[in-house]
């Protein structure tokens, strides 16, 4: 799939999502003013938060697929990378003040009722649906932002969850389990966090993409290529970019040279599905100490 097209089924993608944060803002609203429950309310205070978060990574996926500028040579895409981070970073906070409302919250009789709870299983239901969904479609369009997302919703599902077993369990009288739930959902929500933290940030600090012993190996069986040094990768975005050193016969012409060049970029390409390929041609020498 083309970039343009990707870049517009993940703005399609996140417009959706925000669509459904809308609706099930308002039905949690609903339900905690009804009930009286400050659980529903601070979860429905989440959805809109949610929301928010929609409007960011909008505003963040169409930046990151603008072209490259003076500014930007190697183009925008670590901001779509960065807002994985703002996400993930959004759900450690999320968990602990989940943590947290559960360990100091007081003790309050709430009401409840059949249409109530049949409300706020609707939405955990539509979540699931739409976390399913926005899952199917990050790892169709490879998309870091959208995965970023169907876990945050994912978490959002989990934090629903303890809602309104807290709620129910609360309106019997065992808000000892409540505490339970919303503890053991805050150490899950830090795991999903955490992979998401630990997908970003090798891209953020510039790890290498591609292991260079590998990419030397491979370069170096090309026809007329003697040495491959100052081997460099590293993510922009969901893309790889590449730039390294060859050494060749000093007697080649210009013209032979810069078609080895464009044999090791067809190669890399190829192999490796690596377009952004940066090659520098130095004549070799037997006695090339060169690093």
């Amino acid at each position: 799939m083309d970039t343009p097209q990707r870049d517009k089924d993940v703005q399609r993608i996140i417009l959706v999502e925000g669509s459904v944060n809308i609706v099930v803002f308002i039905a949690k609203l609903v339900v905690g003013l009804v009930t009286g429950s400050l659980g529903i309310m601070g979860d429905a205070i989440h959805s809109l938060t949610d929301v928010a978060n929609n409007i960011v990574a909008l505003v963040i996926v169409r930046l990151s697929s603008s072209p490259p500028d003076r500014e930007h040579p190697y183009g925008h895409r670590k901001f779509e990378t960065l807002a994985v981070f703002f996400l993930a970073s959004l759900l450690v906070v999320l968990a602990f003040e989940l943590a947290k409302y559960a360990i100091v919250r007081d003790e309050t009789v709430i009401a409840n009722s059949p249409w109530t709870l049949g409300v706020m299983i609707g939405v955990l239901v539509l979540n699931i649906a739409l976390a399913s969904w926005q899952r199917m479609w990050a790892h169709r369009l490879k998309s870091d932002i959208l995965l970023a997302d169907s876990t945050h919703t994912f978490s959002d599902v989990l934090t629903t969850v303890v809602v309104i077993i807290g709620w129910q369990l609360s309106a019997m009288g065992y808000l000892w389990l409540d505490k339970i739930c919303a503890l053991a959902v805050s150490g899950i929500i830090l795991y999903l966090a955490y992979g998401l933290i630990k997908r970003a940030l090798p891209i953020l600090v510039d790890q290498f993409a591609i292991e260079p012993e590998l990419l030397a190996h491979s370069v170096e069986k090309v026809d007329g290529v003697r040495k491959v040094s100052r081997i460099r990768s590293r993510w922009i975005g969901s893309d790889k970019s590449i730039d390294l050193v060859i050494s060749v016969d000093p007697n080649l012409s210009t013209n032979d040279s810069h078609d080895i060049a464009t044999a090791v970029e067809s190669l890399i390409a190829e192999k490796f599905n690596v377009l952004d390929t940066s090659i520098h041609v130095e004549p070799y020498y037997e006695d090339n100490h060169m690093n």
